[in-house]
């Protein structure tokens, strides 16, 4: 999935000495925690080239990070490529038109329901939810919910 816009409201904050913020949601943590703990593998995907993209990654154990990326599409094969899935397996969660050359070759695509109006007309999954307030939680339960798990017996497996 991409990070700014989808596990973050795309908003970014400058500090006066230069530091940079970012807000995550903790509904898509848990989204993200409940996937991981169901045994999908999960990689992160940002244009930017922001520390915090490694700390997050850091906290919710996602070894698969590309930052800085300017060809998503090539990330998401390689990430198919090294977890062993083919392309038609693969669920891509983006929000802008930089995203729309990997949910082109993903199986599955998904937005948040603030993803610009080129990508909401081309994805498979409109989360209600907002970039960085639960849009990927409702992805994460939508695809546990397909494979007949509800987060509440996936939780108890832990």
């Amino acid at each position: 999935m991409d990070v700014d816009g989808v596990l973050t409201d795309g908003g970014v904050w400058w500090g006066p000495n230069g530091e940079e913020w970012k807000r995550f949601c903790f509904a898509d943590i848990m989204g993200v925690s409940l996937a991981q703990r169901a045994g999908l593998q999960l990689a992160l995907i940002s244009g930017e080239s922001s520390p915090l993209v490694d700390r997050y990654a850091e906290k919710m154990h996602i070894r698969h990070v590309v930052k800085g990326c300017r060809d998503k599409a090539t990330a998401v094969r390689d990430f198919a490529t090294s977890v062993g899935v083919d392309l038609s397996e693969i669920c891509y969660m983006g929000d802008d038109i930089n995203d729309l050359p990997a949910m082109q070759i993903a199986g599955y695509c998904a937005a948040p329901s603030n993803a610009v109006r080129e990508v909401l007309a081309r994805v498979d999954f409109i989360a209600k939810g907002l970039g960085g307030n639960g849009a990927v939680r409702e992805l994460m339960d939508a695809i546990l919910a397909a494979r007949g798990l509800h987060a509440l017996e996936v939780i108890s497996r832990a």
